[in-house]
């Protein structure tokens, strides 16, 4: 498609500082929802930011459905804008999906990740037997219902359970960057995320690890923190905002923000 992929994904690097962070947003939004916590890291750190591929501020031909089928594609884009920006070792901050894409990069390149935070992360959505990942399936094919037969009502209805606390800028900017999701990306990538099992490969990683999980999110239950930290093969803390709901980057800026650093300095 003659695509370069640092322009294709709106690859920024900001900052002044001599250590690289990077930070990976969740499904539904862009770069953009780091934007009330930059400028605390920017005079420490080089931040890399980008969009997946399957955010809205991204070109949407450039999303290949043939390509994007799990999130080991995703990892590739990753790995691949590490390579181009020519960097060796970075702290790495994923949201949610790009959590476990995190994770799966780890695995394949352990000595790129100095340290992984983990924030409402899930290594699968859907409840098994000995396992509460928040969701039945009958559940999740009526979400995949609602997307398909009406995107705008589905995203209104969704946005402000996502967000959980009473923020209406958050739940406006979360709407926003639903919205400019092309629909049929959105619901793809979706089934592709609720779809995923990491539970698997968990121990696999070695890298250092903190999880930031919120008091109640609708998404992730807390139990899943818990989950993640006796199963991650490498040094594993879990840290509980005090606050609700999924996006604490746009709903509890300034606490996400003590909380990376705490774990940053570990």
């Amino acid at each position: 498609m003659g695509y370069n992929l640092l322009e294709a994904l709106n690859v920024r690097v900001i900052g002044s500082g001599d250590r690289y962070l990077l930070l990976a947003h969740g499904l539904g939004t862009d770069q953009s929802v780091w934007q009330r916590i930059l400028p605390l890291f920017t005079p420490s750190y080089r931040i890399i930011l980008y969009d997946l591929a399957c955010a809205g501020s991204v070109d949407p031909d450039y999303f290949d459905f043939s390509r994007y089928t799990s999130l080991h594609s995703y990892v590739d884009d990753l790995l691949n804008i590490l390579k181009a920006l020519g960097v060796d070792r970075c702290a790495y901050v994923g949201h949610s999906v790009s959590a476990m894409i995190g994770i799966l990069a780890s695995i394949r390149r352990p000595q790129l990740f100095s340290k992984l935070i983990l924030i409402g992360a899930s290594p699968r959505f859907l409840n098994d037997e000995d396992y509460h990942g928040g969701f039945e399936l009958g559940e999740i094919e009526k979400v995949f219902s609602a997307m398909e037969s009406n995107y705008e009502a589905w995203v209104n209805g969704f946005a402000p359970l996502a967000v959980g606390a009473d923020v209406p800028t958050a739940v406006r900017e979360f709407s926003r960057t639903l919205f400019n999701m092309r629909p049929d990306i959105s619901l793809f990538v979706s089934r592709t995320v609720f779809n995923s099992d990491l539970r698997g490969v968990l121990g696999l990683v070695r890298v250092p690890c903190c999880v930031i999980q919120t008091a109640r999110d609708v998404s992730v239950p807390a139990s899943v923190a818990e989950y993640l930290r006796t199963h991650l093969g490498g040094r594993t803390t879990v840290e509980m905002l005090r606050t609700e709901g999924h996006l604490p980057h746009l709903t509890a800026p300034a606490l996400l923000a003590q909380v990376l650093r705490r774990a940053l300095a570990r």
